[in-house]
């Protein structure tokens, strides 16, 4: 199969794509014991989270807490006992770290402004429909609890790229042909509808 029949007419492979090195491996289950290992830990923390009730903000708040209260002792006792206190990095931010985060900011910012003007202009089709596709994220959010989402996701990333790639032929013919017919069909919806539309928008403007 030629890179003109593959999705996005990529010509790398799904292993390079995820960048090639040892997290590529996992998820591709190249590296098996390791992929099993790391759904089995995932799987015992999403079962002893639901049946104890104990929350993720609760134990990082419990962690942090006891993390703070290890580093006081260890400061005051040091302080008494002419030691040296606990190896702390200096927490500054510098003005040109500050000035990179606005600058990453306001491109992205910027960029998601641009392309939410080309869909309300009916610009770009297949960004209408991946923007379609992200916002019904939060129609599965709201049907689950966070922990749940979080292992469902982590069970989706370490699943469907590897069958993606044992399957890829026949997932990227159907996709591409499926995606010409969304396509056509929304040149025909927008010639019958948004095109009316936009002319009796355009004659009520003159009329006014």
């Amino acid at each position: 199969m030629g890179s003109s029949d593959r999705l996005f007419n990529r010509q790398r492979t799904v292993h390079e794509i995820l960048g090639g090195g040892l997290v590529a491996d996992v998820v591709l289950w190249r590296r098996g014991n390791m992929t099993m290992g790391i759904l089995l830990a995932t799987l015992a923390a999403w079962v002893v989270f639901e049946k104890s009730g104990y929350t993720l903000l609760s134990l990082v708040s419990n962690v942090l807490l006891l993390l703070i209260v290890i580093l006081f002792l260890w400061a005051k006792s040091a302080a008494i006992l002419n030691r040296p206190t606990p190896p702390l990095p200096e927490l500054n931010l510098s003005e040109e770290m500050v000035n990179e985060v606005g600058a990453f900011i306001r491109s992205h910012v910027n960029d998601f402004l641009s392309a939410s003007q080309d869909i309300t202009l009916g610009k770009d089709a297949r960004l209408f429909f991946k923007a379609a596709a992200y916002l019904l994220i939060s129609i599965v959010g709201s049907l689950t609890d966070f922990l749940t989402l979080g292992y469902t996701s982590l069970v989706v990333v370490l699943t469907v790229p590897a069958l993606y790639e044992r399957y890829e032929d026949y997932i990227d013919s159907f996709t591409i042909l499926g995606c010409r017919k969304m396509q056509q069909l929304y040149v025909k919806f927008d010639s019958k509808f948004v095109n009316r539309f936009r002319k009796w928008i355009l004659e009520r403007q003159k009329l006014s």
